[in-house]
């Protein structure tokens, strides 16, 4: 099967590569802006004719799509997240390979949801931010182009390579300065949110499993089970090994269960630097993962701690 990777670089990218390169059955091309990819090709600005050419000169029976901005203005984020799947869909249109099209979307197309709840692909999406719009105006233009096409809803992806700016890549970096510090208390903000995590090579498993399904439409990928950040914080300092404690801003503060604080530190995050980048998601998050399980025979199999180990490893490193 040959496939055509978008976006092989990047934080998702970089584990569907690997997820498909251990399969033998698979021939892996990757397209990118990177000098490492196989072949360089901006999508926000070239053209669809020239894709439909090397579209028609490879003749992929899959194209995935991993590339996208989560950060920038409405500007930017329009043209890496929708203009650049307008360009995907309109070459595949042109081009005879009659490639099938995975693409990855994200759980910020919904926007905010009742707390309690389970959000399921039938779900009117209401996305709370620039972001949300720019990948849900890409998400409309695949169900809309006619192809044999399926958009995989990514909710809030965790583990190696997890990104600085994201809540749990916040979280690990403040944790290692506090213990490089030898800080006894971490003063941390904004962690009400509650977010459904899944495993990156989870969802790197959920695009393969994708690529060889005939599933169309839209199709949610995450945990189903929507975690607080003060849980994960918890579970962070427990696997880190920080005895100290937690102290939630604006709010009482708790003590961690890991331990007890020895001494005051104004270390930590301010409030608002806990939230992703910003997702518009408001305060709760979980998907209903039903159909990925009835339609692509996925599960989620790495649990949020394990994740977390993966994400502190790393953070680990720079102290």
């Amino acid at each position: 099967m040959r496939v055509l990777l978008i976006g092989a670089n990047g934080y998702l990218g970089r584990f569907v590569a690997d997820r498909l390169l251990a399969d033998p059955a698979v021939q892996l091309t990757a397209l990118g802006r990177g000098d490492d990819s196989d072949v360089r090709f901006d999508l926000a600005s070239g053209s669809p004719g020239a894709l439909t050419r090397f579209l028609d000169a490879v003749h992929p029976g899959v194209v995935i799509n991993c590339a996208g901005a989560t950060r920038g203005g409405a500007r930017d984020l329009t043209r890496h997240n929708t203009v650049a799947v307008a360009t995907i869909c309109e070459a595949l249109r042109r081009s005879g390979c009659g490639a099938r099209l995975v693409q990855l979307g994200c759980g910020a197309e919904y926007g905010p949801s009742q707390p309690g709840s389970s959000t399921a692909e039938d779900a009117v999406p209401r996305p709370g931010g620039p972001y949300g719009v720019s990948k849900l105006a890409a998400t409309e233009l695949v169900l809309g182009s006619g192809l044999d096409a399926v958009v995989l809803r990514v909710f809030s992806p965790a583990g190696p390579g997890t990104p600085a700016g994201s809540p749990l890549g916040r979280l690990a970096e403040a944790m290692r300065r506090a213990m490089q510090a030898g800080d006894g208390e971490l003063k941390l903000g904004g962690l009400g949110v509650q977010r459904d995590f899944v495993d990156v090579r989870d969802v790197a498993r959920a695009v393969h499993a994708a690529s060889l399904s005939a599933a169309q439409g839209v199709v949610n990928i995450g945990a189903g089970r929507a975690v607080r950040l003060r849980d994960a914080a918890a579970v962070l300092a427990r696997v880190a090994g920080y005895g100290g404690a937690l102290h939630e801003l604006d709010q009482v503060p708790v003590r961690a269960s890991i331990g007890h604080p020895r001494g005051e530190s104004e270390h930590g995050l301010p409030a608002a630097a806990a939230y992703p980048y910003p997702d518009g998601c408001g305060s709760w998050q979980q998907a209903d993962v039903r159909t990925a399980r009835d339609r692509l025979g996925w599960r989620p199999r790495i649990n949020l701690e394990e994740s977390l180990a993966d994400i502190w490893m790393e953070a680990a490193c720079r102290i």
